[in-house]
């Protein structure tokens, strides 16, 4: 395959990432089938926005842009933990809060906006489409991602048993990766800058996903530990 039906599968997988992040906090809370299909129809219009300007952004300034605002993915990281703590905290005194602090995890954050306008900006110098067309791309994908993990996560947790509590320790996992990313992303941009010799793709890739999935298997036996007290 050439490099750009990789950055189009690459940045499909992303999108699908995001998603699935907004289909948990959706999945396991109280909300509503049409608040669901709401939530999803957000990120479609955002990214309809996104791609009708995304022939008129420049990557590079954007890059500029996400490392003056690491301050925000800080925030947004203490924001996931503490929303998960507080939401395992109500739950074992007996008040299920989770329709309201899901928003800590679905709703639109600098995060996924970031993600958002970062894939529009990639498809666009890699694909021969218009902004719109690139932007309805973005957002069905994004939508279909949302809803599909919504009402999959909904079925788990029917079947499984699970309670608002997995929720707030899936939070709480997000903010500590965030907040791993809000760390590793600056010392990143400077070795670019400094024109060190980049590792191979498949070494650089890997250890995000193998953090992710550390904390990921963390949690769940957390969980199980949890359940037989």
């Amino acid at each position: 395959m050439d490099s750009s039906t990789l950055t189009v599968i690459g940045i499909l997988i992303g999108i699908l990432i995001f998603g699935i992040k907004t289909g948990l906090g959706c999945g396991f809370s109280n909300i509503t089938t049409r608040e669901i299909l709401t939530i999803g129809g957000s990120y479609f219009f955002l990214a309809l926005l996104f791609g009708s300007v995304a022939d008129h952004l420049s990557l590079d300034a954007f890059e500029r842009l996400s490392a003056m605002g690491m301050g925000i993915h800080v925030l947004v990281s203490l924001l996931l933990i503490g929303a998960g703590i507080y939401t395992q905290k109500k739950w074992n005194s007996g008040k299920d809060v989770s329709r309201h602090t899901f928003l800590a995890i679905s709703m639109p954050c600098p995060v996924c906006l970031g993600a958002l306008a970062v894939s529009c900006i990639l498809l666009s110098e890699s694909l021969n489409f218009s902004g719109i067309k690139i932007g309805l791309l973005v957002g069905i994908a994004f939508f279909i991602a949302v809803v599909a993990s919504s009402f999959l996560f909904r079925f788990g947790k029917i079947r499984c048993g699970k309670t608002p509590e997995t929720m707030g320790s899936a939070m709480m996992l997000l903010g500590i990766y965030y907040l791993l990313g809000a760390l590793l992303i600056p010392a990143y941009m400077k070795s670019k800058q400094m024109n060190l010799a980049p590792m191979q793709t498949g070494e650089s890739g890997i250890f995000p996903l193998l953090a992710f999935g550390i904390l990921v298997l963390a949690g769940f036996f957390l969980d199980r530990v949890r359940s037989n007290q």
